[in-house]
């Protein structure tokens, strides 16, 4: 047993020796609370909604440091989230379904919406959580009822909103290692009967990187984040809410780089091998046989800048017979960065990415009830437009640079409804339908610049004038797509008492096709990619027992999945480069259980278990011997088979007026392929990651300090792996450990 290993197997012995010092049990005096969530647009207890839905309160959040999509994975089962490149573009799969790409023309098989307003690109998706009142994870379909349809389910991130009952303060701040500074703070401001107004911010400020570059002699990875939130509530009369939203970011940091590994071989011995790597190389010679994660010969700094404008305006009236809501939004997105994707001192391959997105959206709801019946109607309409200007480097290898643009415009629009019937008082059925109308053109193409006339690019394209010093088109393409398509849900639930609930349901999602936005070297591999259908089955039980100390959500779910759209590789170019396409078909099955424990005072317990079973169709790919078909029976990326997450947190008395906290968590994943075809050394290893806190305080939670850590064993695995097709790839690990204090202050 290796001496990491021995921490783990100690840490876990000694985390279930601290249960068995508390007596169990089942009158304990608090209460696991059953939230209430708007999961159906509407306000509803947990224990009435037949969906698998996690929310995570705002306390929750701030202890627990859930501070991007990242940290999801360790709160949510059956949730995994990677990074493309390190420390950023964010891939969330929700049951085995995420989309794998790195396209920002693309958005996400899983919906992520803000204060109910879409995310529409893949380059938005990295962003920091602060001052929220809950998030809010649903799996599965999501298409009757959420702005955008989604296959593989949603994200809710709904802010804490102003109030006009009193005036309310708080501020945090904390220092940890890698010289990280970290603040954030809000205040809420009831300026009249009617009119509210909460202002907010954060800032993070890392001095230090996590990754090392032995060519420049400097850390990579430093980060100058900068967030603010203005809100105004007015209500002007019973009944008639309205509320407006402006929330910005100016980030100005770095990203790192992926762990080079060669695929060349220099003797008899497969590469890449990574328990010995010095004879694996790429077409330079090159190989890094240090075994430090954070470390490499990178050659260039990796910027990576974001200017964010949301700007939201949700109004909500109460006309007595129903209720209408009405959410604008808008987003201003900017963004660049920088990418070394060869992680060798030579210039192969680097590329410096620029995005701008724009933004609109309006949604419509309106929702009654009456004795028996439980309604809501609604429309959708949104546009968005998103542009890329990405230049590559590729002078080492292929003796030239590439010019990568894009110019993607979308426009949607959506009829849908619900109708929930109390057959009884005890049985309810619930059902959805949406219609959607989805129109998508693109235009653009790569460029080889060939500024010497030598490219080796040009040389082996068929058409292109080598000798020739100038610009020559590899791939353009110009297009539209047009999707019309239904989704649609129906749920059967059962309260056999107040505290239960046992359901049944069946719903159909899609997402709709898109274009990809890479280097490509013919029109050809710019071909759009088709919608992808997902059907779900599911029975869930939910329910709150042992006076309410015990709650546990479970279901079990069948996936019929077709066309689902993933990255293969393709030789339609001169060389092999990653192609997104579709895969006819896919199966998943699998359970989801959530369960939080109050055994007695002062202590709570919380654990949740994802089980998967996934299974791709044949598919076809191309390879160096040409087109080949993938039989069936591959798993689907990023889908562990097991994922486990599990927390203990013990709070007593220390004496008059103060208590101290202490809590532990553990995140478990099971070994995952990060790509279709299932290749063994584009995969990660099984791993247990440990978290922990300590806190003192008032009982009445004035103040308090607290010191946490993330990672505490230095766990270091793969979460993302990438074979470039040309004699090299790189690794992408998770975060090390980090650790830290904070304190906070609440104002009243």
């Amino acid at each position: 047993m290796t001496h990491r290993n021995r921490a783990v197997h100690l840490a876990g012995t000694v985390a279930l020796g601290f249960l068995a010092l508390f007596p169990v049990a089942a009158s304990a005096s608090d209460q696991v609370e059953t939230v209430v969530v708007t999961a159906e647009r509407r306000p509803e207890n947990i224990l009435k909604v037949g969906i698998n839905v996690m929310a995570l309160s705002a306390e929750q959040l701030r202890v627990d440091r859930v501070e991007t999509a990242m940290d999801l994975a360790a709160h949510v089962p059956n949730v995994d989230v990677k990074t493309n490149i390190p420390g950023a573009q964010q891939i969330i799969t929700i049951r085995g379904v995420g989309l794998d790409d790195f396209s920002s023309t693309n958005n996400s098989s899983v919906g992520v919406y803000v204060d109910d307003v879409f995310l529409s690109s893949f380059a938005e998706m990295d962003f920091n959580f602060y001052d929220l009142d809950r998030i809010e994870v649903l799996k599965g379909p999501q298409g009757t009822l959420y702005g955008r349809n989604s296959t593989a389910g949603a994200i809710n991130v709904i802010s804490a909103k102003p109030s006009t009952d009193a005036f309310a303060a708080q501020i945090e701040a904390g220092y940890g290692n890698f010289d990280t500074f970290d603040a954030e703070g809000y205040v809420n401001m009831p300026l009249s009967d009617d009119l509210a107004v909460r202002i907010s911010g954060r800032t993070i400020q890392q001095g230090t990187g996590y990754w090392f570059s032995r060519v420049l002699n400097r850390d990579l990875g430093r980060q100058d984040i900068d967030l603010g939130r203005g809100q105004a509530l007015w209500a002007p009369k019973e009944g008639l809410k309205i509320l407006l939203k402006v929330d910005g970011e100016h980030n100005d940091s770095e990203i790192g780089v992926g762990k080079f590994f060669g695929t060349i071989s220099t003797n008899s011995q497969p590469c890449p091998d990574f328990s010995d790597p010095s004879h694996c190389i790429n077409a330079h010679g090159y190989t890094d046989t240090t075994r430090n994660p954070f470390q490499g010969d990178w050659n260039h700094a990796a910027p990576y800048k974001v200017d964010r404008l949301n700007t939201t305006l949700r109004v909500d009236d109460d006309f007595g017979w129903a209720q209408l809501t009405s959410v604008t939004g808008f987003i201003d997105f900017k963004r660049s960065f920088y990418t070394d994707v060869d992680a060798a001192p030579t210039t192969d391959a680097e590329f410096d990415q620029n995005d701008k997105v724009q933004q609109f959206s309006q949604e419509l709801r309106l929702a009654g009830s009456t004795t028996r019946w439980d309604w809501l109607a609604g429309g959708y309409y949104s546009w968005d437009r998103v542009k890329t200007f990405t230049p590559g480097y590729l002078t080492d290898l292929f003796n030239t640079q590439v010019l990568i643009t894009s110019d993607q415009r979308t426009t949607s629009g959506a009829a849908f409804g619900q109708v929930k019937y109390h057959l009884t008082d005890a049985v309810t059925l619930t059902g959805g339908l949406r219609f959607t109308d989805e129109e998508r053109r693109y235009v653009g193409g790569t460029t080889d610049e060939n500024p010497t006339g030598f490219s080796i690019l040009c040389f082996i394209t068929p058409g292109c004038p080598f000798g020739t010093p100038g610009p020559y088109a590899l791939s353009f393409e110009n297009a539209k797509i047009h999707d019309d398509n239904w989704s649609w849900r129906g749920v059967l639930n059962w309260n056999p008492d107040p505290d239960t609930l046992v359901y049944a349901s069946v719903s159909r999602g899609t997402k709709s096709g898109g274009f990809f936005n890479g280097i490509t070297t013919v029109s050809a591999a710019l071909a759009p990619y088709l919608p992808e259908q997902l059907t779900d089955y599911e029975v869930g039980v939910k329910t709150s027992t042992l006076e309410h100390t015990l709650l546990v959500d479970s279901s079990v779910f069948y996936y019929d999945y077709k066309n689902l759209q993933a990255q293969t590789f393709t030789n339609v170019g001169a060389v092999s480069l990653i192609k997104l396409g579709n895969i006819p078909q896919a199966t998943i099955y699998g359970l989801d259980l959530d369960a939080q424990w109050l055994p007695t005072d002062g202590l709570s317990l919380s654990a949740a278990l994802g089980l998967l079973h996934t299974r791709l169709g044949a598919f076809p790919f191309a390879n160096s011997s040409g087109p080949v078909i993938e039989p069936a029976g591959n798993k689907l990326p990023d889908a562990p088979d097991v994922s486990f997450t599990g927390q203990v947190r013990y709070e007593h008395g220390l004496w008059d007026g103060y208590s101290g906290a202490v809590q532990m968590g553990a995140t478990y994943g099971s070994s995952v392929y990060f790509e279709a075809l299932n290749t063994p050394y584009l995969a990660g290893r099984a791993n247990w990651v440990f978290d922990g806190r300590a806190s003192l305080g008032p009982k009445n939670g004035k103040w308090e300090l607290a010191l946490w850590g993330k990672n505490l064993f230095d766990e270091k695995h793969v979460v993302q792996a990438t074979d470039d097709g040309v004699g090299m790839g790189y690794r992408i690990f998770n975060a090390p450990r980090t650790f830290g204090g904070t304190f906070t202050y609440k104002f009243d």
